[in-house]
């Protein structure tokens, strides 16, 4: 059964990004088709989709669309039961609901007041009093989530499931935006800044989206912080000159001839998009790190 999943623009589709997550943990296969959020309103390109009118916005193998997150990721659930969509604990997949229930519905100022933008960071933010009343709320939750569900691995529940999803572009704002929070989110924030799901989403974005003006900030820029693996790597970069040491790109097989350079060797692609995400997040795509340690 392959699904079709619609997206928004990586760098600032919160919802989408959520979307994309819960997908991948069904283990279902889809194909991704995303909108531009510049080139029209979402609802004119969803049209023939009526009466679905926004992103993320899955569609079934038997013709329904549905385009409301929550719902997307109890209807995978249902048609996949054996997924990591939720935990299979009663005790933590009731906290699991209560979690995403609570973000699909809540935490207004921190999502106005920190638009999510995985290409621009930000110091010296000035908290509200509205925006540090949802931090505490966030703290708060996540202080109970793994209190009640006995959680030690740093993920809300359990193993990775559909509540840390709906919360990952909560961690990509407090990491984009430098918001104050206690060592237990903060460690929360770094656990998605190293996923590996959420590396490969962003890098992508990085090398095919615009961010978009309205969605820039005035506070100082700072850059994105980093996955803990990235500081024992040297600094990627795009090149037109060398040979690359890979006659075929690590990802598709094709002969490579969009370049880049890492630790002063040249590696190739097949396309600008492979050369572009890789320099973006390195340590993000297994194929090239195993070219790059052999």
């Amino acid at each position: 059964m392959t699904y079709r999943l619609i997206l928004g623009d990586r760098i600032h589709s919160s919802w989408s990004l959520r979307g994309w997550l819960v997908a991948k943990l069904s283990g279902a296969e889809f194909d991704s088709e995303f909108l531009s959020f510049a080139e029209a309103p979402v609802s004119e390109q969803l049209a023939p989709l009526a009466p679905a009118c926004t992103v993320p916005l899955l569609v079934t193998s038997d013709g329904i669309a549905i385009d409301d997150s929550l719902a997307i990721t109890e209807e995978l659930a249902t048609r996949h039961p054996d997924s990591a969509i939720w935990p299979k604990d009663p005790k933590a997949r009731a906290v699991a609901r209560t979690l995403v229930a609570k973000m699909h519905s809540g935490f207004m100022t921190l999502r106005n007041d920190c638009p999510m933008d995985l290409a621009r960071a930000y110091s010296g933010v000035e908290i509200s009093d509205a925006l540090q009343k949802d931090l505490i709320q966030l703290q708060s939750l996540f202080a109970w989530a793994r209190k009640t569900t006995g959680s030690d691995d740093g993920w809300l529940c359990g193993a990775y499931s559909a509540a840390d999803a709906f919360y990952a572009p909560v961690a990509a704002r407090i990491a984009g935006f430098d918001l104050p929070v206690d060592d237990a989110t903060k460690q929360y924030v770094q656990l998605h800044l190293n996923d590996q799901n959420f590396r490969q989403w962003r890098a992508i974005g990085l090398a095919t989206d615009t961010p978009l003006e309205r969605y820039g900030q005035t506070w100082s820029r700072r850059d994105w912080p980093q996955a803990d693996d990235l500081a024992d790597l040297p600094s990627a970069r795009k090149t037109c000159l060398g040979e690359p040491l890979n006659a075929h790109c690590p990802y598709s097989g094709k002969t490579a001839t969009w370049l880049m350079e890492i630790d002063g060797r040249v590696f190739g692609m097949c396309n600008q998009i492979c050369r572009d995400k890789t320099v973006a997040d390195p340590a993000a795509w297994p194929a090239f790190m195993d070219l790059y340690h052999s």
